[in-house]
């Protein structure tokens, strides 16, 4: 119950932002249809939470069933997106679903793909790593084709993964060595996207990766984007300006995605921001309760490795609105808009909740166990 009550709490703050959000964009696109992109935005978000309910049904064993064919599904999709993408804001991320006109983000389908083959891998693999070679293919090497794929057009995505990778393998008791040469490789592995994206900058955002570096260091008071942001929870105040009040929204770029967290902490101030922050704190404490009290390897990895990455990621795009970090492109997760990273956050939750589901009834028949007993 706590990890539906925040999911529903996230998409209720989505929901208001959204609408709140999206004004000025509803006047440039829509001839001031501000219902139009809120509409919307409920019919995807609603979406995703059929997914979240169907993905949580399942019982979750039968992820690691599917976990090798989703990666090659993952890979195939990633090389077609990297050749065969369109580009759109100078980054080659969305796939088109021929036929329907709809377009897919790879990334946040391999995310998935490979925090399940992970979580697969280590649990299955733990007692039988005993050299290079049975840690360098089923884990090592995944990883950096997953991680070099994503990160010509989407650095910060890669970054996320990798990290998330990493922390999986320490949490689940990969040996430190192994550890620290995929790091090491990854750290490698970057460097030659680098030098290729000078070979061939259409291919590789080398240079939006370096000036937004440079702004972050250089800019004492961040850019055009920060400077707006801060302005925006500087007006918050404690307790915000009101729903619906918000003025940034008229100077942000992408207030509806990458600055929404200002949006929400000028509208509803401090106390507004710090209960998003809270609710990715309780759902990291609670996906740490489900690895302490999951009986199978695989459903702890699974559940830590999701949520890890959510959070991460939501870490993140806070951190960019209060200029802690370079300027990422990352959302907010089940709150930012968006169509595939609305569908699988949903997936990503729905699969912890269906740990959550097994984890709750093999308690409860040991309760009534015991009960009995007594």
């Amino acid at each position: 119950m706590v990890i539906w009550l925040i999911v529903a709490l996230l998409a209720a703050f989505s929901l208001v932002a959204i609408y709140s959000s999206t004004e000025t964009l509803a006047y440039k696109e829509r001839g001031g249809n501000t219902e139009y992109y809120l509409i919307k935005h409920f019919i995807i978000l609603l979406g995703g939470l059929s997914f979240t309910y169907i993905c949580h049904l399942m019982y979750y064993m039968r992820y690691s069933i599917i976990a090798p064919a989703l990666l090659v599904i993952s890979i195939v999709l990633l090389i077609c997106t990297l050749f065969f993408a369109p580009e759109v804001n100078e980054a080659r991320r969305w796939l088109r679903i021929p036929g329907i006109g709809l377009t897919i983000q790879a990334s946040d389908f391999a995310e998935i793909s490979l925090i399940i083959y992970l979580a697969r891998s280590i649990a299955f693999k733990q007692d039988y790593i005993k050299d290079f070679s049975s840690a360098f293919v089923p884990i090592i090497v995944p990883v950096l084709i997953v991680c070099g794929l994503i990160a010509p057009a989407n650095l910060s995505t890669a970054a996320i993964l990798f990290a998330t990778s990493l922390l999986m393998m320490f949490i689940g008791r990969v040996h430190l060595k192994y550890i620290t040469i995929l790091l090491v490789l990854g750290i490698f592995l970057l460097a030659g996207i680098i030098a290729i994206g000078y070979i061939f900058p259409d291919f590789v955002r080398v240079e939006t990766w370096i000036s937004r570096v440079n702004e972050f260091f250089n800019n004492p008071d961040g850019g055009y984007q920060i400077q707006q942001a801060k302005i925006a929870i500087a007006d918050g105040g404690w307790f915000g300006v009101g729903p619906g009040q918000s003025t940034q929204n008229n100077y942000l770029p992408y207030p509806y995605a990458d600055f929404i967290y200002a949006i929400i902490c000028e509208e509803y101030g401090v106390l507004g921001g710090s209960v998003i922050v809270m609710l990715y704190l309780f759902l990291v404490i609670r996906c740490m309760r489900l690895v302490t009290r999951s009986p199978k390897t695989f459903g702890a990895m699974l559940a830590i490795g999701l949520c890890l990455s959510l959070v991460m990621q939501a870490f993140a795009n806070i951190a960019v609105s209060v200029h802690l970090v370079p300027v990422t492109g990352l959302t907010l997760p089940m709150v930012s808009m968006g169509g595939t990273s609305i569908v699988f956050t949903c997936i990503s939750f729905g699969i912890i909740l269906s740990v959550s589901k097994y984890i709750e009834a093999i308690n409860e028949k040991t309760q009534l166990a015991i009960a009995g007993e007594s």
